[in-house]
C-alpha cells in the first residue's frame, strides 16, 4: 500500500543538456533557490548564486538581469536612505550599508562578476516566490525589497499572468543573448507567503504557475516541480520548520535528490558522491591529531584531492 501521492521523476521534463562538471550554473530568485545553490557549491560546481541577493518576484529578476546585461552604473540618487542605512531598492538588504559608496561598490563589483559569469553560463535556475509586488511612492519605482520601510510608503498589487509571462520571456531573451544554447530551469518556491493571507498566497502561486506554463518549451526552457513536490508529494507539516512555512532539511534534501535524478547523469552523481565523502573527511576532527593513523588519513585526503583534480578538473586546495 502507498500512503502518499509520490511524484514520478520519469514524468519530469528531462533536459537536452544535463548538468555536469563542465557546466556553469547561474541561480536567481527566492530563498528556495539558495538551498539548491548551496548544494551545488558544496559539490564544487561552478555557480553564480543570487548576485542581487534574494529576489522574490519576476520583475525584480528581469530588472537584475537587464542591469547585468547593460552593466548599469548605479549612483547615490538610485539608493534610498532610511534609519541610518543606504539601501538599493533593487537589491537584497545584504547590500545595505551606512555609507552609500560602500553599497555602490558592492553592487558594481557583483555586477561585473555576474556579467563575466553569464558569458560562460550553460544553465540557469530561476525560482519565483510571489506575484505580489510593491511600488515605492516617493521614488515612483517598483522595488525588489522593501527593507522594512513602513508599508505606507508603498502601493501593493498583484501581477497579472500576462505581465509575469512577458517578464519571463524578457528574462529568457536576456539569458539567451549571453548564450543561445543556455538551458533554463523555471521553478516556483514552495515557501508560502502567508503575510499576504492564505487566499492571496494561493492566487499568487497560481499566477506564477500559469505564466510559467506559457513560456516553457521543453527544448531550452524547462519547469521543475519543486512546488508540487512539497504541496502534493510530501504534503505534511513534519517536512516544515517550526514556522510551518519553510521546508526543513529533510524536505530540501528530498527535492535536491529529485533534481539530481532529473538534471544530472549517473556519472556526474558518482563524482558528487566522491566529493561528499571528501567533504566529510575534511570535516572530521581527530582525537589524536599527531597519531600515525591520523597522519595516514591526511595523506589519503590529499590523494583524493589530487585524483579529483587530475580526473575531473575539480580543484581542492592541497596542503
Amino acid at each position: 500500500m502507498s500512503f502518499r501521492t509520490e511524484i514520478n521523476p520519469q514524468e519530469i521534463q528531462k533536459p537536452q543538456v544535463s548538468i555536469d562538471y563542465t557546466s556553469h550554473i547561474g541561480l536567481m530568485g527566492s530563498c528556495f533557490v539558495e538551498h539548491v545553490g548551496h548544494r551545488l557549491k558544496q559539490h564544487q560546481f561552478n555557480t553564480l548564486l543570487n548576485p542581487y541577493g534574494i529576489l522574490f518576484h519576476p520583475l525584480a529578476i528581469e530588472k537584475a538581469l537587464k542591469d547585468i546585461q547593460l552593466q548599469k552604473q548605479y549612483e547615490q540618487k538610485d539608493l534610498i536612505h532610511d534609519q541610518g542605512l543606504w539601501h538599493s531598492p533593487h537589491h537584497h538588504s545584504d547590500f545595505s550599508h551606512p555609507q552609500a559608496e560602500v553599497v555602490l561598490q558592492k553592487i558594481h563589483q557583483m555586477m561585473e562578476q555576474s556579467h563575466l559569469f553569464l558569458q560562460k553560463a550553460t544553465h540557469f535556475i530561476l525560482t519565483l516566490g510571489t506575484a505580489w509586488v510593491y511600488h515605492h511612492v516617493e521614488s515612483d519605482q517598483l522595488v525588489a525589497n522593501c527593507h522594512k520601510i513602513p508599508q505606507k510608503h508603498f502601493i501593493k498589487r498583484l501581477l497579472s499572468i500576462a505581465e509575469i509571462s512577458k517578464s519571463l520571456q524578457n528574462s529568457i531573451q536576456i539569458l539567451h543573448a549571453f548564450n543561445p544554447n543556455m538551458q533554463i530551469v523555471l521553478t516556483v518556491s514552495p515557501v508560502r507567503h502567508l503575510k499576504d493571507g492564505m487566499q492571496n498566497n494561493a492566487l499568487s502561486k497560481a499566477h506564477l504557475l500559469s505564466a510559467i506554463h506559457e513560456v516553457t518549451d521543453g527544448v531550452k526552457v524547462y519547469y521543475f516541480p519543486s512546488f508540487e513536490i512539497l504541496m502534493d508529494d510530501l504534503r505534511d507539516y513534519r517536512f516544515y520548520n517550526s514556522d510551518w512555512l519553510h521546508p526543513n532539511e529533510t524536505a530540501v534534501q528530498y527535492v535536491w535528490e529529485v533534481f539530481q535524478s532529473t538534471w544530472m547523469e549517473t556519472h556526474t552523481q558518482q563524482i558528487m558522491q566522491k566529493i561528499a565523502q571528501l567533504q566529510r573527511d575534511l570535516n572530521h576532527r581527530p582525537f589524536h591529531p599527531d597519531s600515525d593513523k591520523h597522519l595516514k588519513f591526511l595523506e589519503h585526503i590529499e590523494k583524493q584531492k589530487r585524483e579529483l583534480k587530475v580526473q575531473y578538473g575539480i580543484d581542492y586546495p592541497t596542503e
